[in-house]
């Protein structure tokens, strides 16, 4: 009995050890995304790293509310150790001094081999330093109602493949009546840079001393919504609704983020059979298109060593192939790990059965490239004033003046001049 004892003293005394766990809190937006696909991240990691709590906080609405509630979280000294920020929006953070350089902790060559690319990589380097790593990827494509091109007097098969085949093929579903509308996307910073990619163009010059959306490429992008207003129908929705009506089999063609892939399909239901379809390619010198990838990034927020240690592990997980198989099954977003395209053992099967997402991953591969962030204190603000000026020219104000005002504009905020 006494060596019964004994033992059961030991066992006690070695079982606060056993226990003790790191709680590392988790900041993430877009719940109509990433709720679900949160909780299974943690979970999983969690069953492989017992040694670690994962605390996840009440998620932002959107990217843009996020930054602005770590921002005020470093000022009250409350900031998570780690964050899932907009691709265009961690940079913010870096402005500040928020996020911590992950390249002490990066062994280059088995970073590679464990999937992370160079393209990969430089969605979360800025000057050199790699400060974020990307955890999903999307880029902008057609959504389609088949039904309704159908009734249209079109085919899935001859499909257009130019803005101008997109717009006439709108405007005859728009003319459908009964509720029934062409053409939707947001006046969005990020969907008018990838039509401005379309066409070629960029959002400034390389070197960030000018803007150039007042370029040819700019004028003819913001001149899509004109377009998409007075020739396919497109309605004055908010995101919201218009994300409603295309499942509901109200909507025939939405540029949206390949991400919502998952919820439409689910939304749309037996009503038809939601199709994605690349995003027309409108330059010639295909070379010079850019389509921004959105989606988001992990960055580290804490300098404490050991809940680095274990954050850096739950950045290594969520980045890895496991955790990219999770995000894609999960959200339609494009995986941010190599390994994962290459061995069919992780999604080989998924693409074999959602062919749809297998189009909109082709396009990340073909035409990502990082998501322009404007830089300086007046990031944000600038990608309001852009928002602004496309709802103006959807309402009909001329997009070749409009855009040049815009880009006068900008240079002042940014103090280009």
């Amino acid at each position: 009995m006494r060596k019964l004892l004994l033992a059961a003293g030991f066992a006690l005394a070695a079982a606060p050890a056993l226990a003790e766990t790191t709680e590392i809190r988790v900041h993430y937006a877009i719940p109509t995304i990433w709720a679900d696909t949160q909780e299974k991240l943690a979970a999983a990691f969690m069953a492989a790293n017992p040694d670690v709590k994962i605390t996840i906080d009440g998620p932002a609405e959107s990217y843009a509310e996020g930054v602005q509630r770590l921002l005020r979280e470093s000022i009250a000294g409350t900031l998570p150790e780690v964050a899932y920020v907009g691709l265009n929006r961690w940079r913010i953070l870096e402005d500040r001094g928020l996020t911590r350089p992950l390249d002490a902790l990066i062994d280059d060559g088995a970073f590679a081999k464990a999937g992370y690319t160079p393209a990969l990589r430089s969605l979360g380097q800025f000057e050199g330093k790699q400060h974020a790593l990307a955890t999903s990827a999307s880029t902008l494509v057609m959504y389609v109602n088949p039904t309704l091109v159908e009734r249209a007097g079109g085919s899935m098969e001859t499909f257009p493949t130019t803005f101008d085949g997109v717009i006439e093929l709108a405007g005859r579903i728009d003319a459908l009546g009964d509720g029934i509308d062409g053409i939707w996307v947001d006046r969005h910073d990020w969907r008018f840079q990838s039509l401005l990619g379309s066409y070629g163009g960029r959002p400034m010059t390389e070197d960030e001393s000018d803007i150039t959306l007042d370029s040819a490429a700019g004028i003819a992008a913001a001149g899509l919504y004109g377009r998409f207003v007075k020739e396919g129908g497109m309605k004055s929705y908010i995101d919201d609704d218009a994300r409603q009506a295309f499942p509901a089999g109200t909507l025939g063609i939405m540029l949206e983020s390949s991400s919502l892939l998952t919820r439409f399909t689910e939304a749309a239901g037996d009503r038809f059979d939601v199709t994605v379809k690349p995003l027309p390619v409108a330059a010639e010198d295909k070379s010079s298109v850019y389509f921004p990838t959105g989606g988001s990034a992990i960055v580290l927020l804490t300098e404490d060593p050991a809940k680095r240690e274990a954050a850096w592990r739950y950045m290594r997980f969520v980045t890895g192939p496991e955790g990219a198989r999770i995000v894609v099954e999960n959200t339609g977003y494009a995986p941010t790990n190599a390994l994962v395209l290459k061995d069919d053992a992780y999604l080989g099967a998924f693409y074999a059965d959602n062919p749809n997402a297998k189009t909109a991953h082709a396009q990340v591969a073909a035409y990502a490239g990082p998501w322009y962030a404007f830089p300086g204190a007046e990031g944000v603000a600038v990608t309001d004033l852009i928002a602004a000026a496309l709802v103006d020219v959807a309402e009909g104000a001329d997009p070749k003046e409009r855009i040049t005002t815009l880009a006068e504009t900008l240079r002042d905020e940014l103090d280009m001049k």
